[in-house]
């Protein structure tokens, strides 16, 4: 039966779980957003993340700890993979969009198939001392682990939005977005700096897959699950928009969170899909976009 404590819980695990979201697209969309690299592969590397910080967990170190150690990894393997993608697809051509795509699906499937070579089919989860705890706020019972990963996705997007919106180099990002050939003019290399921010991209998230392995178990196939909740959130947002991110990512995180409070959760995963087309429908430069 409905009742108002029964959404009310819904909308605040929604607006938890929407932070978690942005943090873990927006990387995405800064690859996909600014840089027009069609990267399919993000949620397979957010994956790959968890799997790091599962690997990290079991001598003993903390998920969030282990996120940190995990991100300058990443972002050399970031900047490596643009290298490659530049090399093999963009400096060719204008379908380097369409090839990229296939690329990008080919290095998800080898993702997906080393992690089960590594560590199996099974489900894998960490412990930590905000795993398995909660805590009472008026009539509402919040998993602490929610809230650890809101405040961690709230810092990383507050930071990544200040940096490319108060430095040199993230303006650098943002113009090249707009204008190559203008950058170039101004004594920047633009492949330089496209390689830069795809390293950023794919830096972040080691951080954010820790936050997914502490919010629910992972397992090698689950960044089938993610494809659509972060191109989701990104083309809601507007493509490239920070703080657009982080509003798509609220916005997900509560319809989500609705629709499973109130028709179960074989419903939850087609919202995404659902928003995604209906945004594509009636505003294709997003909700937050120009």
């Amino acid at each position: 039966m409905f009742s108002f404590e029964l959404l009310l819980d819904a909308v605040v695990l929604g607006l938890l779980l929407g932070c978690f979201y942005a943090a873990v697209s927006i990387g995405l969309s800064v690859s996909f957003g600014l840089l027009d690299v069609p990267h399919v592969a993000h949620p397979a590397f957010l994956v790959l993340a968890s799997y790091g910080t599962y690997f990290l967990s079991e001598y003993g170190i903390d998920p969030i700890i282990a996120g940190l150690l995990l991100t300058p990894v990443f972002f050399v393997l970031g900047l490596g993979m643009y290298r490659l993608y530049y090399e093999t697809f963009e400096k060719r051509g204008s379908d380097a969009g369409v090839r990229g795509i296939a690329f990008f699906f080919g290095i998800a499937f080898i993702i997906e198939v080393a992690i089960i070579l590594l560590f199996g089919v099974d489900q894998r989860s960490v412990q930590a001392p905000y795993i398995g705890k909660s805590i009472d706020i008026l009539s509402l019972r919040i998993p602490l682990r929610l809230v650890v990963a809101f405040i961690v996705a709230l810092l990383l997007t507050l930071i990544l939005t200040l940096y490319l919106s108060r430095t040199f180099t993230g303006r650098t990002i943002r113009a090249v977005a707009q204008d190559a050939d203008a950058l170039r003019l101004m004594g920047a290399n633009p492949i330089a700096t496209k390689q830069w921010a795809f390293g950023i991209a794919t830096g972040v998230l080691g951080i954010a897959g820790a936050l997914l392995i502490i919010v629910q178990p992972v397992e090698p196939t689950l960044d089938r699950a993610y494809i659509g909740r972060t191109f989701c959130v990104v083309v809601m947002a507007g493509l490239g928009s920070m703080s657009g991110t982080l509003l798509a990512g609220l916005i997900l995180g509560v319809a989500e969170s609705i629709v499973l409070t109130l028709y179960g959760a074989s419903w939850a995963p087609a919202i995404s899909f659902a928003m995604l087309l209906a945004v594509l429908a009636v505003r294709p430069q997003g909700l937050f976009g120009r």
